[in-house]
């Protein structure tokens, strides 16, 4: 099947036709679909022509890699914001208690009874 172009009066038939069709029509889905990133313009048709197909493989390029540089940015955000939270949060009591070595039975005795000397004394 042959297509024209719809932009110039070029009657070559070439698959960047079919995709100045779809962006005439402003369905941007079927010229991606179509290989709008990787298309080639017609040698046959005009430099405007040429041009439009161009400009629109461009512009799209220029989009995809702004959206991949802001999806980019809102992980690494996400992975920030996380990490401050976790710095923020207190340490579990369980861990601190368990981290403090209890005092040997007899130095808690030893310490009672000086406890209690001292109290004596001052009473």
């Amino acid at each position: 099947m042959q297509t024209f172009c719809p932009t110039c009066a070029c009657i070559a038939d070439h698959p960047a036709h079919v995709l100045q069709t779809a962006l005439r029509q402003d369905d941007l889905d079927t010229a991606m679909t179509l290989g709008l990133l990787d298309a080639q313009p017609c040698p046959a048709c005009t430099s405007a022509c040429q041009a439009h197909l161009l400009a629109a493989r461009d512009a799209r390029r220029v989009a995809l890699a702004a959206r991949e540089r802001h999806r980019a940015r809102a992980a690494r955000l996400a992975r920030i914001q996380l990490a401050r939270a976790a710095a923020r949060r207190p340490a579990s009591t369980a861990t601190t208690q368990q981290a403090a070595p209890a005092l040997p039975s007899a130095a808690a005795d030893a310490l009672a009874r000086a406890l209690a000397k001292a109290k004596s004394r001052h009473a």
